[in-house]
């Protein structure tokens, strides 16, 4: 992955004038009002969490201007933010790239993050709908990646049927790029639909939709292997 100097560097010296596409879901997020933001940590909030007033500090001090605290942040959250884009890209260099850019964004943003709970759900729902437009994109301008990525899955289930593994992990990249992103918070991020919806700013019914048909679509495609 990118260093985190690197990370440091580039948001110590990002330009004020990004374009709109890459700042779009910062600004819908800094725009929604602090009741929805609210309800979109509630469930993180629910649970006690014995670190949340330190890493509340760290972010505090990331406000404050303090690059050290704002490389923890990255440290803290890089694992997050490239796994949603490694599932949603299948390419580990445009992941990376595109992991780096959300966090220069995070920097620019700062003054809107009120809580760690609150940057949790904030790149959630930066990197997907920056990945969802990296899709469509791609679909205009086809690209062949340069390496594949792995998808994170237990080594039982890659003991099991690694064969099976790859095929569905290329089945899921084949998505549509809004339906990928549904399926991905879902089984990797383990959200549920209500999170979903929230993340992705799409009604409850288009994400039950969304992993109802692609269930359905990975059932029957693996049903024609299984049977030849």
């Amino acid at each position: 992955m990118a260093t985190l100097t690197l990370a440091r560097s580039r948001a110590a010296t990002a330009p004020a004038g990004l374009d709109a596409v890459d700042d779009r879901t910062a600004r819908l997020e800094a725009a929604r009002p602090a009741a929805a933001r609210s309800e979109a940590v509630r469930s993180d909030l629910a649970r006690p969490d014995p670190g949340a007033e330190a890493r509340d500090r760290r972010l505090a001090r990331a406000r404050g201007g303090d690059l050290d605290a704002f490389a923890d942040l990255v440290r803290h959250h890089q694992r997050l933010v490239f796994g949603i884009a490694c599932r949603m890209l299948a390419d580990r260099a445009a992941a990376e790239d595109l992991a780096q850019d959300v966090f220069v964004q995070l920097h620019r943003h700062l003054a809107t993050i009120e809580s760690d709970a609150h940057l949790a759900s904030w790149l959630r729902r930066v990197v997907t709908h920056r990945a969802i437009d990296a899709v469509r994109e791609r679909k205009r301008r086809p690209v062949t990646p340069l390496d594949a990525v792995a998808e994170p899955v237990t080594a039982a289930v890659t003991e099991r049927d690694p064969m099976l593994v790859s095929w569905l992990r290329g089945q899921v990249a084949a998505l549509p790029a809004a339906a990928r992103a549904v399926v991905v918070l879902r089984y990797q991020r383990e959200l549920g639909p209500v999170e979903i919806a929230e993340t992705l700013d799409m009604p409850l019914n288009t994400v039950k939709s969304h992993l109802k048909r692609s269930l359905a679509v990975l059932r029957a495609r693996c049903a024609r292997v299984r049977h030849g």
